[in-house]
């Protein structure tokens, strides 16, 4: 660190260098862009813009702040070193100098670095009066010089910079302090002060990328705070090392360069940044290129601007076709490119040579063949192939076709398959066999872009097409289609109405004559023969049919070859009827309503006739003479052409409907007329003309409508009367079926009632329900025994009758009741028990009890009387009839 003093010596101010020599102590041993020392220009007038020189300009270089840097690296000598820096205003020219003398410092072995370090003071600016003068004038404040410190000083800590004192140290006892960021601002603790001595340190490395400079603020204060001295400000410049590598802003950088790009050819720039001061060397890079792969043509294809990092071409032979891309390896290095002492880092530059149209499209045959059914269209017909050495699926590689002969009518187009590159020769108009058999085609191939400067189309981009129509059988086709004639209706069946034919575009053929039939005939008027298409109608033609639209019927025809395949068309006829008077006219509406009244009573009228002009209106409409009371009771008047007013030739006409005939003739040659009856329903009517006699109207008869919804209501109602007696008869007979035989009060018979069933749980339902129903529903084969199946059928009887006992019976009934319906069970043959055959369970042979049959009757059956069994019932009447001692 150059040594810096701040003293006052001269009250007035003086614009220049402080001193015409200015030593200063430096280390041996000096590298490029190391700080020596900083030289202090004094100017009044503080908007000069000052410039700095040195008269070693290899050597050394003063920046803007004045600090002198090494310009290289070297070693000072025992002797002394000296150069001019030079100060120059930059408006008025003016130049100041002052020698600067260099020397090495001394060595001393053993000596600690602080002992051979001399602290320098920075004085506070002191005050000066004039006894001369009763005012007091305070000296203008100094500009200390920036304090210059290196960035990753490696102590001591905390290394002492410099002394703040003041002049009045001597007479009071003062307090020094800093405030600024680094010393009592974040970062705090950088910076300190010894509030006795003064004496300024830092307490720990710096490191300018962070911080580049600090602005302090010394104070120097007496024992009770009170400010003795203005505060000054000390400017702490870091002074870069270096200390960081080049880092590249992308580790890949891509570009592109067309091939065959001449030798200058800007390709691409890289970028690399360095954090280190980039005013100093620390800073500044330089680029080159490592290495190139591959090396074809030609090792040194690319060059790079050591500055700026701009890549250019510096050969020529760039062909994608043979290298499709090229890899770079760039380098940079700061100290402005010093092997020795740069430090360097490394990126990845993928250069891809684009292709251009420097191939023109080539085709694999001079002769291309094809063929294609006549009158077939949208059929690929030939597939032209064509090579590009170009990249695939570029507008260099993508071929473009065009016919430049043979096709004058354009009858073909010639496509291009996106994906193989050919070209495929399309019909898009029909092709007629008899008219042309063979096409010879001319045709060129382009790309989408045009050929590189100086590239030419070889022979090879122009092919022939050769292209053969195959005759195939054409349908036959009507001349003229559609044939229009005129004919007035009223043509009688069998009548001759015209002939229709067609013709076979098949020359080359050998075919039959065509045949004839009718394809489409809505009236079925028409016939066809189907030979000579000789057209006779079937029915007499009318002009009124639904089938004749604005006059006009249409029909249709078709004519068949006997070709392979058949081959049939179709044509139309269109007959234009002329009209006849074949229709009289009609009156409408045919129903109409008139008061009895001869005011309002008028009745409007229209002639309708199928037939136009001049078979049509206007019309003549008068009354028959016969029967007279139709003249007598109406008359009629004509309005318009088409329509009459029919109205009450009497005063009055007893309500009621009647029939008026009514002769209407048209205007035709000859006339046609008819007479038409008109329903005339007269009734009363209110003042406004509106029919009031409903009960009239409604005798006369209602309208369909009403008479349908009229029966829909009756038929609706029987069926839910019918739905009621139905439903009445099942719920009679329910309740006969629940009846008991006597009334549930009177009924004392022991019986099982069923009531809600509680089971136990789910280990007492292992029971059979069916034993605790009620008797009246249990059925005989569920009360039949374990091991015993009965094989019984009911006898065919007619069941008897048993008495039913009243809803309310006289208690004294009970007794004649019970005995009736025991007699009817007694005679009633199909009530269980049948007489029939008991089957038991067989328990096998061989029992040692003897058979039944040794038992014998303690009596003889002679002596016995069975005449009471007589007394038991037909049940017992056999038993009766076999021991009765009858002789039966």
């Amino acid at each position: 660190q150059a040594p810096i003093k701040a003293t006052c010596e001269d009250l007035s101010c003086k614009t220049g260098f402080p001193e015409d020599v200015h030593s200063a102590v430096v280390s041996r041993n000096i590298h490029g862009g190391q700080p020596l020392l900083n030289v202090r220009f004094q100017s009044c007038d503080g908007n000069k813009k000052i410039h700095f020189g040195s008269s070693e300009p290899e050597d050394f270089r003063v920046g803007e702040d004045g600090v002198v840097y090494a310009e290289r690296s070297f070693q000072l000598s025992a002797e002394l070193v000296e150069f001019i820096v030079s100060a120059q205003d930059k408006e008025t020219q003016e130049e100041w100098q002052m020698r600067v003398k260099l020397t090495p410092e001394p060595a001393f072995a053993g000596a600690p670095e602080k002992d051979q370090k001399k602290i320098e003071d920075i004085v506070f600016p002191w005050q000066q009066y004039k006894h001369s003068s009763p005012l007091k004038r305070q000296k203008r404040d100094w500009v200390i010089p920036p304090i210059n410190l290196p960035e990753n000083s490696r102590g001591p800590f905390p290394q002492e910079l410099v002394r703040i004192r003041s002049d009045r140290d001597k007479s009071l006892s003062l307090r020094y302090s800093v405030t600024g960021p680094g010393a009592d601002q974040p970062p705090t603790g950088i910076f300190i002060i010894n509030p006795i001595s003064g004496q300024l340190s830092v307490t720990k490395p710096l490191d300018r990328e962070q911080i580049a400079s600090f602005h302090l603020r010394a104070h120097a204060v007496d024992v009770n705070g009170n400010q003795v001295e203005n505060p000054i400000d000390i400017v702490i410049n870091v002074i870069d090392m270096n200390d960081n590598r080049p880092e590249f802003l992308h580790q890949v950088w891509n570009g592109t360069v067309p091939e065959g790009s001449k030798p200058g050819t800007y390709v691409m720039t890289v970028t690399a940044i360095d954090a280190d001061d980039p005013n100093a060397q620390n800073g500044m890079l330089r680029y080159r290129i490592l290495s190139q792969a591959p090396s074809s043509p030609s090792p040194n294809m690319f060059t790079i601007n050591n500055e700026t990092g701009d890549i250019i071409t510096v050969a020529a032979g760039l062909d994608r076709e043979k290298v499709q891309q090229y890899t770079l390896i760039i380098q940079a290095t700061d100290m402005e490119g010093n092997p020795t002492y740069g430090l360097s880092n490394t990126a990845t530059a993928v250069i891809t040579v684009t292709d251009v149209n420097d191939n023109p499209p080539e085709f694999t045959a001079m002769t291309f063949y094809g063929e294609v059914p006549e009158n077939r269209v949208d059929v690929i017909v030939a597939n032209l192939t064509v090579t590009d050495k170009d990249q695939p699926h570029t507008p260099a590689w993508n071929a473009m076709y065009r016919m430049t002969g043979g096709d004058p009518t354009g009858r073909f187009t010639i496509l291009t398959d996106p994906n193989s590159n050919d070209g495929l020769v399309t019909v898009v108009k029909p092709i007629d066999f008899e008219t042309n058999r063979m096409f010879v085609l001319t045709v060129a191939a382009e790309n989408q872009v045009p050929l590189a400067k100086g590239i030419q189309h070889p022979p090879q981009s122009t092919a022939t097409v050769s292209i053969t129509v195959i005759d195939v059988n054409e349908s036959p086709y009507f001349v003229p289609n559609p044939k229009l004639i005129r004919q007035e209706e009223g043509l009688l069946a069998g009548s001759m109405l015209t002939t229709f034919t067609a013709q076979d575009p098949d020359r080359f053929m050998q075919q039959t004559s065509l045949r004839y039939s009718k394809l489409s005939d809505p009236a079925n008027w028409l016939k066809i023969d189907p030979v000579n298409g000789q057209i006779t109608t079937t029915a007499v033609l009318d002009r009124e049919s639904i089938y004749v639209q604005n006059n006009m019927y249409n029909a249709t025809f078709l004519a068949s070859d006997n070709g392979i395949p058949p081959m049939s068309g179709t044509g139309t006829l269109q007959i234009h009827l002329l009209d006849i008077n074949d229709n009289a006219p009609q009156v409408n509406p045919k129903e109409a309503t008139t008061c009895e009244t001869l005011q309002p009573n008028a009745i409007n009228i229209t002639a309708v006739d199928p037939d136009i002009d001049p078979n049509a209106g206007p019309f003549a409409f008068e009354l028959p003479d016969t029967p007279a009371s139709i003249k007598r009771n109406w008359t009629i008047g004509r309005i318009s052409g088409d329509h009459a007013q029919l109205s009450l030739r009497i005063r009055f006409l007893e309500a009621g409907i009647y029939d008026v005939p009514i002769v209407i003739t048209d205007s035709g040659n000859p006339h046609a007329s008819s007479t038409s009856v008109l329903k005339v329903k007269v009734c009363q009517c209110d003042i406004n003309g509106d029919c009031t006699d409903v009960d009239r109207i409604v005798g006369a008869g209602l309208g369909t409508g009403a008479i349908i919804a009229i029966l829909l209501c009756i038929i609706i109602l029987l069926i839910l009367v019918l739905m009621f007696v139905v439903w009445m008869k099942r719920r009679d007979k329910e309740r006969q079926a629940k009846q008991l035989l006597i009334d549930p009060e009177d009924d004392v018979r022991d019986n099982i009632l069923k009531y809600d069933e509680e089971g136990g749980g789910e280990e007492d339902q292992d029971y059979d329900l069916s034993q605790l129903q009620q008797p009246d529903t249990v059925e005989p084969d569920a009360i039949k025994p374990v091991g015993i199946r009965r094989l019984d059928e009911r006898p065919i009887h007619a069941e008897p009758q048993y008495p039913v006992r009243s809803a309310a019976p006289h208690p004294g009934d009970i007794g004649d009741f019970i005995n009736e319906g025991l007699k009817a069970a007694d005679n009633d043959p199909t009530a269980p028990p049948y007489d029939s055959l008991l089957v038991f369970d067989y328990e096998g042979s061989g029992s040692t009890a003897g058979s039944l049959s040794s038992l014998n009757s303690s009596s003889s059956g002679g002596e016995q009387d069975y005449d009471y069994l007589n007394d038991w019932g037909p049940r017992f009447k056999k038993l009766a009839d076999m021991y009765g001692g009858g002789d039966d």
